[in-house]
């Protein structure tokens, strides 16, 4: 979504900058208005389907989520930039309930919280925008801490901008900290008649995310953009509580796969102006790992602008991938095997989504210099071919603070 965003940023900062050139479209001048945009995302999600990972391949995959986001992003100047970011989803889950096979039990209900800051300076010359941050994402049996790096560049006229991120995430799948009793990391979870067995002698991952990209205003109605990415993970990427039946009909182990991923996406993004309220986007990505799986995405949104303040977006996305040489469905495994999983998020299959978003801009004043800027609806329906089903709720309120 962000890409989206700055893709169309793009083209605005060029219609500006375009219509400015007679003054000075290369100067370089240190601005004090001081702003602040604050972002409050309220998200529900829900699935089902009949394939759990949690019970080998088979059983319910009933799943809701409660979400709820802030996000709030402070220039101080137009060198000076500071992003917070922070949340807490509420997770019930009828699969992960069946880790203890006791139906309502403490897995059945999970939170996760998530806490995320940076830093960004624009650099005079040679004009880049250099940023760090880091942050923390928690839940009972998984901790994330990730760090990061940026450097972007956009030149005079705003036409073409480039960027590069690299993100690191130490990952900890240890279970108890929420836990009365422990309130720390203890052990991994294991499916209840299965903990008599340690089956992995490691408990965190390691991932190293480079992201790289380059959007290009062509003329004032079209722009595209690129963007290569290349991630590595190494140590435990099995999920602990996953169960795998063997086709003997009598062995039962715990997911089993290698310890290193390499992963290889690349997306491509072309948007077009048709007329005058009307952009056509469309998205294309292509996806390659050592596990065998490739991928391809293609979505189409056509932002269509009603009245100075009222967007809607309908959008459309279809997904293919062909399957991990790991997977195998229940009790197709054979015994044999060193790697196993029957989860069907590896297996081949198809998907699509189809979604609407409605956008009102306000722009209406609050308070001394506080606005109310927008506020935004969306729903989606996602639906894949192993029938998989799931809908997706959101309610977005964005408010800004200007100070000159």
């Amino acid at each position: 979504m962000k890409r989206l965003f700055i893709a169309a940023g793009l083209l605005a900062a060029y219609f500006t900058a375009s219509a400015q050139k007679g003054i000075d479209s290369t100067a370089y001048k240190k601005q004090k208005i001081s702003q602040t945009d604050i972002q409050v995302l309220f998200s529900f999600y829900t699935q089902d389907g009949n394939h759990s990972a949690v019970t080998g391949g088979t059983g319910t995959e009933n799943l809701q989520v409660y979400a709820t986001d802030v996000s709030i992003s402070h220039q101080r100047d137009s060198v000076h930039t500071f992003d917070l970011g922070f949340g807490i989803d509420v997770i019930t889950s009828a699969s992960t309930d069946h880790i203890d096979m006791v139906m309502s039990s403490a897995s059945r209900h999970d939170n996760r919280f998530h806490l995320n800051a940076g830093y960004s300076r624009l650099l005079k010359k040679p004009r880049l925008r250099v940023g760090i941050n880091s942050g923390l994402s928690l839940e009972s049996d998984y901790l994330s801490v990730p760090v990061g790096v940026s450097v972007s560049h956009d030149n005079a006229d705003h036409s073409r901008q480039w960027s590069a991120a690299l993100q690191y995430y130490y990952d900890d799948l240890r279970w108890g900290r929420f836990d009365p009793d422990y309130y720390s990391p203890e052990t991994l979870v294991y499916p209840s008649e299965l903990r008599d067995t340690a089956w992995f002698n490691i408990y965190t991952r390691q991932s190293y995310n480079l992201n790289l990209a380059l959007y290009q205003v062509v003329n004032q109605r079209m722009q595209f953009a690129v963007f290569p990415e290349l991630v590595y993970q190494r140590g435990l990427l099995s999920t602990p509580f996953h169960r795998v039946y063997f086709n003997d009909e009598n062995t039962l182990r715990v997911e089993n796969l290698p310890r290193e991923r390499w992963k290889f996406p690349i997306g491509f993004q072309f948007n077009v102006f048709v007329g005058r309220n009307t952009i056509i986007r469309s998205y294309y990505r292509f996806y390659h790992d050592n596990f065998g799986i490739t991928g391809h995405t293609i979505q189409l949104e056509v932002p269509v602008k009603t009245s100075p303040q009222f967007t809607l977006s309908p959008l459309l996305r279809f997904y293919t991938q062909t399957g991990a040489r790991y997977f195998k469905p229940y009790e197709q495994h054979n015994i044999n095997e060193t790697f196993y999983t029957s989860d069907y998020d590896l297996s081949r299959f198809n998907s699509y989504k189809a979604g609407i978003s409605a956008r009102y801009a306000l722009l209406k004043p609050m308070f001394r210099h506080y606005s109310f800027q927008e506020i935004g609806l969306r729903y989606a329906f996602y639906k894949r071919s192993d029938q998989l089903s799931a809908h997706t709720v959101s309610l977005l309120l964005d408010f800004k603070h200007s100070k000159g």
